[in-house]
């Protein structure tokens, strides 16, 4: 079975951004979903206003996911998924630090709180196709937060796999670039706490190389990705692109959605 996964990060609504404000762009982004029409999203810097801004206008999709801070507040790192095509068995979301079970908890030199939402998913056309979708969004600043982030999220996929030997996406704004050792670990090219991932990146079914994905509402494709897709080495990643249009003249936001389709085992 074969289906699209995307992630976008939309850019919060609280920054000073001008003509780029979120009441600007939320329509953009709704636009820019409807267009690739994927069946699996998770999206980075969300709040809980931002989402209820896009509901009425993707009416096919639900979300989940829960905010990051004390009281389930604050940003989220919201899985959206088509619900005519994809449903859910379960799902939860842990923090990316020394205690990912307490809620609002911050990791090691982070200097936010940071979260990985996940859901255990299946394919309405053949029910018997699960997968886990797992999305997150890296620490801006700290090295050693997203190191030991992405070292739990590694473990903590792999805990779930293990029991179900299901396949497994990962999506996320990884806040860096395909050099910095948390990629590298993730394409299995250097050992984090001991392990080494073992996903296969997107990025090389992309024709060409691919670019910038955050352009802080620049345009352009100098430079290098910090959003990335990733999937366990059971699933087939046929294409990849990055969607760098403008609509209704602006962007929808200050990083690209990078697209995979994909096919599950």
């Amino acid at each position: 079975m074969e289906f699209t996964v995307m992630t976008f990060n939309l850019r919060t609504f609280t920054g000073r951004d001008g003509d780029n404000v979120w009441p600007n762009r939320f329509r953009r982004v709704a636009r820019t979903i409807e267009d690739i029409a994927p069946s699996v999203i998770g999206v980075q810097e969300a709040h809980r206003e931002m989402l209820h801004d896009l509901e009425p206008l993707l009416q096919n999709y639900r979300w989940l996911g829960e905010g990051r801070e004390v009281g389930l507040t604050g940003e989220l790192c919201a899985i959206w998924y088509n619900e005519a095509e994809i449903g859910i068995k379960e799902q939860g979301q842990f923090w990316l630090s020394e205690e990912p079970d307490r809620v609002g908890s911050r990791g090691w030199d982070g200097q936010c709180t940071r979260i990985c939402t996940w859901a255990r998913m299946y394919l309405k056309a053949e029910p018997r196709n699960e997968f886990y979708m797992f999305n997150t969004h890296l620490d801006h600043r700290g090295q050693i937060a997203r190191e030991n982030g992405i070292a739990l999220i590694w473990r903590k996929l792999s805990e779930r796999r293990a029991a179900l030997a299901l396949p497994a996406v990962l999506t996320g704004d990884f806040n860096v670039t395909p050099d910095n050792p948390v990629i590298r670990f993730m394409r299995g090219l250097q050992e984090l706490d001991g392990e080494r991932a073992q996903m296969t990146d997107a990025y090389p079914a992309l024709e060409g190389a691919p670019g910038a994905t955050y352009h802080g509402f620049r345009g352009g494709s100098e430079g290098e990705p910090i959003d990335y897709i990733f999937v366990t080495p059971d699933v087939r990643v046929l294409h990849t692109a990055i969607d760098r249009r403008t609509i209704d003249g602006g962007y929808p936001s200050d990083h690209y959605p990078v697209i995979a389709r994909i096919r599950l085992p």
